[in-house]
Order: structure tokens, then C-alpha cells, then sequence
């Protein structure tokens, strides 16, 4: 049985890849050289995680939900817009008794989960009541309002959850490494200001001169384009580049065999064009930004071919997309380094909010110096305490020492026994008739007896 692989990049293929398992094998690699290697029945597929903070509920739900045959068969014919509608959530009313009983202690394990996360973060700013039924509200991909049972509107609001938060995905990446960039240059700004004049000028010149020199690189062709996939067909693949076929190249990058190139197939395309550009050897570039070409290659592959916008690329799509004029004569591609990644009012605000959070960093620093201080003096105090509690003690026991009192131990023992008991202690004990002779005058006192009188 196959499983369903949820890519951080794959909003839509959540639910339409249910039962496909995406592997991922090099670019580089000649595939028409390479023996496939079955999967051994019931091994399990390791799967990318997705990036969600419900991920495993998100993974656990769909392996119950492949166990059904029913449900299984209505995926199978489902198009992206009835699993987006809600259409596909309603066959979950037909579903076994027994994968409903799963699902429902699914839900309320992911329940708990939720209200454990929301007390540790609300204990960790303040002791107080927590309505966990309220603060559940936030969580938008189950509904919160019946916490023990899975029913279709759980189904529907996970997959919407799901290919929302992952349709945002690659736009909080970009906005990611803008901050990033910005953060580079603001460094280096500031490491400027804490040299003098000579200096700043040598660093000046070299930035200038690193930025040309990463610049000087071979011609980038245009993601997608037919020279770019011939030269993937012919340096990865080994092939005559005379004898490039579209049909046979999807067929030879479709690494899965599932019939769509998928994001993750398709990023694998671009690896010949990223290394013209990018050499983790070199000083000069920067392999983050490597990842960020690589990323608005894709997108933009995904916005000429994709058609339906399912984030997938069908052989259909993709024999399209080589019949257009901008497949035999596209534009030339501009490469990060060739673009203006932000502003300097963007900057500007950047480096003022940064110097926001130190203020807030600085007060809060000083407010735990202040802490540390009063405890240090509470410290101190206590210590103080102890030495005169000690002191006292000390002019106690030398004033009972004094007085003939001997000083009492731990446990309240005398330390010292008196004189009487040490002479009683000396003298020689003989028990009572025997052959010591006694002091003169002394009269030994008739024993007792203890054995019973008989008359």
C-alpha cells in the first residue's frame, strides 16, 4: 500500500496524492542506467515533514483514512475541486465503524495536545484560570466545539487548514530571505562604522569587487525552456541532444512513475543552471540565495504550465507548455544578483525595528541585572545572619563552659560528664559475696532473694 508524501511546497497534492509515495532521487543520476528498487511490502515510507505545527495529526489522519476502502475508491475519482469544496469531507458518513472509532481518538489525543501547548504557554506568563475551550479557537484545522468524535466538518477543515497554511508557505520563505539580506547588509553596515576611513575604503573596494566577481558567471537559460531542459537531457540525463523528446523527458524525470511532475521534480530540474551560478567553494556566494533562485525557478515554471493549479504538472500540461512560443524563444532570466531585493526605506525600517528589539533586549537585560543584584544583597544578608546566629551560639556554650555547665551536643547530649559520675565511673564495682574483704566498718546488707519461698 502506498502512502501519501505532503511536501512543504505541495499545497494541493495533500489530499490528491494520498496514495502515491514521492522519492526524490538525484538529478544527476541517469535514469534510463538505473534498476529500480521495488519497495519491500509493508516497509515503511519515511515522509518529508510539512512544516505544520499539526503535522503528525495531519499524517496520522490520513493513514487511517487510506485503510478504507470506500473512501479510497472515492479519492481515487475525486478532482481538486470536489476535495476543496468540502464534496469529498461527506464521504466520511460511509466510512467502517472501526476508522471512525480511530479518527475520533485522534481527535481527542490532538485535543490534548492543544490544551497541554495553551497551559504551558499561558503558566509560563501567568498563573491564572485558562478557558481552554476559547483559546482552542485559534487552532483552525479541527473543530474545537466537539472535542471527542471526527466528523466530516474535522475532514473539511483539515484539508482547507492544510492547503491554506501551505499555499502561504512559499510566500513567508520569500519574505524570510528578504529579512535575511537585509540583515547582511545591515551588518555590514555597521561593521563599516567601527573602522576608520583606510579601512572602510579596502572593505568597500572588496564587497565591490566580490559582488563582480559573482556576477561573472555563465549565461542562465530560462527555467523551462527548451534549451534548459536539452542541456538537463543531455549533461544529467547522458542523451543525444539532438534526439531531445518532451514526452521522453517527463517520463525520465517523472522519478516516482505517478504521472505529474511535481514541485520537488520539478526543483531537481534546475540543479545544472544553480551551479553556474553558485559554488559553495567560492567566498563570493552565498548558497541561502542559491535556495531562493531555485525557489523562483520553480514558481515559475508552476505559473507558464501548470493549468489547473493544482500544483502538479500533467504529461498533457507539459507537452502544452513545448508547443509555446516563449518554450522555443524565451526571455533571459534574471538571477538574484541581478535584481534589487529591497529598498533603502525598507531597509531603514528593518534596522529600526531591529533597534527596537535590543532596546526591548537592554531593558529587560537591566531588569534581570537588578534581580540578580537584590538577591545578590538577600544573599548577603542571610549570610550575615547565619555568622551572628553562629556568634551567638559560640558566647553561649563558652559562657555555660564558664559557669560548670558542660555544652550540650547535636543531640542534646552532655559533652562532658560531671565529676561525680567520673569518680562513681573509676571506682571498683564487686558484687555482692565475694572474696573482696569489705572497708573496715562497712556492713554488707543481707542479698535478696529472688527464687520463690515454699513454706
Amino acid at each position: 500500500m502506498k502512502r501519501l508524501s505532503v511536501l512543504p511546497q505541495q499545497c494541493l497534492l495533500l489530499m490528491t496524492c494520498l496514495l502515491t509515495a514521492l522519492e526524490a532521487v538525484p538529478i544527476d543520476i541517469d535514469k534510463t542506467k538505473v534498476k529500480a528498487e521495488g519497495h519491500v511490502e509493508g516497509e515503511k515510507v519515511e515522509n518529508p515533514d510539512t512544516g505544520l505545527y499539526y503535522d503528525e495529526y495531519l499524517r496520522q489522519v490520513i493513514d487511517v483514512l487510506e485503510t478504507d476502502k470506500h473512501f479510497r475508491e472515492k479519492l481515487q475519482t475525486a478532482d481538486i475541486e470536489e476535495i476543496k469544496s468540502g464534496k469529498l469531507s461527506r464521504e466520511l458518513d460511509l466510512v467502517s465503524h472501526h476508522v471512525r472509532t480511530r479518527l475520533d481518538e485522534l481527535k481527542r489525543q490532538e485535543v490534548a495536545r492543544l490544551r497541554m501547548l495553551i497551559k504551558a504557554k499561558m503558566d509560563s506568563v501567568q498563573d491564572t484560570g485558562i478557558d481552554h475551550q476559547a483559546l482552542l479557537k485559534q487552532f483552525e484545522h479541527l473543530n474545537h466545539q466537539n472535542p471527542d468524535t471526527f466528523e466530516p466538518k474535522d475532514l473539511d477543515m483539515l484539508i482547507k487548514a492544510a492547503t491554506s497554511d501551505l499555499e502561504n508557505y512559499d510566500k513567508t520563505r520569500h519574505e524570510e530571505f528578504k529579512k535575511y539580506e537585509m540583515m547582511k547588509e545591515h551588518e555590514r553596515r555597521e561593521y563599516l562604522k567601527t573602522l576608520d576611513e583606510e579601512k572602510r575604503k579596502r572593505e568597500e573596494s572588496k564587497f565591490e569587487e566580490m559582488k563582480k566577481k559573482h556576477g561573472d558567471h555563465p549565461k542562465v537559460h530560462h527555467p523551462g525552456s527548451k534549451d534548459q531542459l536539452k542541456e538537463v537531457w543531455e549533461e544529467a540525463d547522458g542523451l543525444d541532444p539532438n534526439e531531445f523528446d518532451p514526452k521522453t523527458f517527463f517520463k525520465l524525470h517523472d522519478v516516482n512513475n505517478d504521472g505529474f511532475l511535481d514541485e520537488q521534480e520539478l526543483e531537481a530540474l534546475f540543479t545544472k543552471e544553480l551551479e553556474k551560478v553558485y559554488d559553495p567553494k567560492n567566498e563570493e556566494d552565498d548558497m541561502v540565495e542559491m535556495e531562493e533562485e531555485r525557489l523562483r525557478m520553480r514558481e515559475h515554471v508552476m505559473n507558464e504550465v501548470d493549468i489547473n493549479k493544482d500544483r502538479l504538472v500533467t504529461l498533457e500540461e507539459f507537452l502544452r507548455a513545448t508547443e509555446k512560443k516563449e518554450f522555443l524563444e524565451p526571455d533571459s532570466w534574471e538571477t538574484l544578483d541581478q535584481q534589487q531585493l529591497f529598498t533603502e526605506d525598507e531597509l531603514k525600517e528593518f534596522e529600526n525595528h531591529i533597534s527596537q528589539q535590543e532596546d526591548e533586549l537592554r531593558k529587560k537585560a537591566e531588569e534581570l541585572q537588578k534581580q540578580k543584584e537584590e538577591l545578590q544583597r538577600q544573599h548577603d544578608q542571610l549570610q550575615a545572619q547565619k555568622q551572628e546566629l553562629q556568634q551567638v551560639v559560640k558566647q553561649m556554650e563558652q559562657k555555660k563552659l564558664q559557669q560548670g555547665n558542660p555544652p550540650a551536643g547535636p543531640g542534646g547530649e552532655l559533652k562532658i560528664q560531671p565529676p561525680a559520675e567520673h569518680k562513681a565511673a573509676d571506682a571498683p564495682q564487686h558484687p555482692a559475696g565475694g572474696d573482696q574483704p569489705l572497708p573496715p566498718g562497712h556492713v554488707q546488707e543481707p542479698a535478696v532473694r529472688t527464687d520463690p519461698v515454699h513454706p
